[in-house]
């Protein structure tokens, strides 16, 4: 008897947290539907390209289609390991990401901080307005200040070269100066864009905590350290975690805007080399692997990063 009242309890708790759900589904579904765009966006471009990924395991053939492609296992994937630039890629894209992470990662954070401190309301949107419009400006417009800047003739850069009496200098030729025109371009481009939910999230900070720390005699570096990084650690932490994840991930337009055959020794990384093996040979098969690779190396990154995140400070993406 006791367990027929159990389970007819059960059933009528479930039957209430359905009518429960259905209801909240009902009153809010407007909100719902504004998620159906999204969800279709992610449908088409995330989870059906996921098809395509057997071409990594095929002799692909555009006439044959991928149904009718053989299966040739992980013979691209050896290809690539075995090739004359798996190392080569490899390194420049660990050493580009690792002077990103180490210089451009921080940069936001900074000027994030630095901004937060300006009283003057006129200096501090102008200011913030001029550090976060280049991100909008097109990377082919960036690539081509920088070459301007750069150039061997008439650069800014070797003019003033030129008038301190030195010798100029064709930079965008020269290897070992390539990672770090790269790094540079970039963070000018996004620092202040990237600073903007560091703003946001320095806003969320109890000014009451200022106070208490001001009663307490803290200087202005005092409060940064015990008031302000903690407060914002959890966002630092997030937006690291989806920065290693994409640590292998080097844009390949900028380089192949910035580089020449001059400068493969340095530049060249895992996108370029897929640009130059997919596009320009039509190896799509090879491509694909080389890409999946990639993802997998990304995800594991992510996951290694959330688990140390956790357990250091307390905050992780899951």
């Amino acid at each position: 008897m006791e367990q027929k009242l159990i389970s007819r309890e059960k059933r009528l708790g479930i039957q209430l947290d359905w009518q429960t759900i259905l209801g909240r589904l009902s009153r809010d579904r407007f909100f719902y539907m504004l998620l159906i765009p999204f969800m279709i966006w992610y449908i088409v471009f995330a989870y059906k390209p996921m098809y395509g990924l057997q071409i990594a395991f095929k002799d692909f053939s555009v006439f044959k289609g991928i149904a009718g492609s053989p299966w040739v296992g992980f013979e691209h994937f050896m290809t690539f390991f075995q090739g004359p630039y798996f190392l080569r890629t490899i390194k420049n894209t660990l050493l580009i990401s690792f002077y990103s992470l180490a210089w451009g990662f921080p940069a936001p954070i900074v000027l994030a901080l630095l901004l937060h401190e300006v009283r003057n309301a006129v200096f501090k949107k102008t200011v913030q307005t001029l550090t976060y419009l280049p991100h909008f400006i097109s990377i082919v417009v960036v690539a081509g200040i920088v070459t301007n800047f750069l150039a061997p003739g008439n650069g800014l850069i070797n003019i003033v070269l030129e008038k301190l009496g030195l010798e100029k200098i064709y930079f965008l030729t020269v290897p070992e100066y390539f990672r770090t025109i790269f790094v540079s371009m970039n963070i000018w481009k996004e620092a202040g864009f990237g600073a903007i939910l560091y703003i946001a999230a320095l806003s969320g900070i109890n000014p009451e905590l200022y106070e208490a720390a001001v009663i307490d005699g803290a200087s202005k570096w005092k409060q940064m350290w015990n008031v302000t990084l903690p407060g914002i650690l959890p966002t630092i932490m997030i937006m690291l975690i989806l920065r290693i994840g994409h640590i292998l991930d080097v844009g390949y337009e900028a380089i192949i805007l910035l580089y020449q055959p001059a400068t493969y020794e340095t530049a060249d990384v895992i996108s370029t080399y897929m640009y130059r093996a997919g596009i320009k040979e039509g190896s799509y098969d090879l491509t694909t692997a080389v890409g999946l690779f990639n993802s997998a190396i990304g995800l594991l990154l992510v996951i290694i990063a959330n688990k140390l995140s956790k357990k250091f400070t307390d905050s992780g993406l899951w």
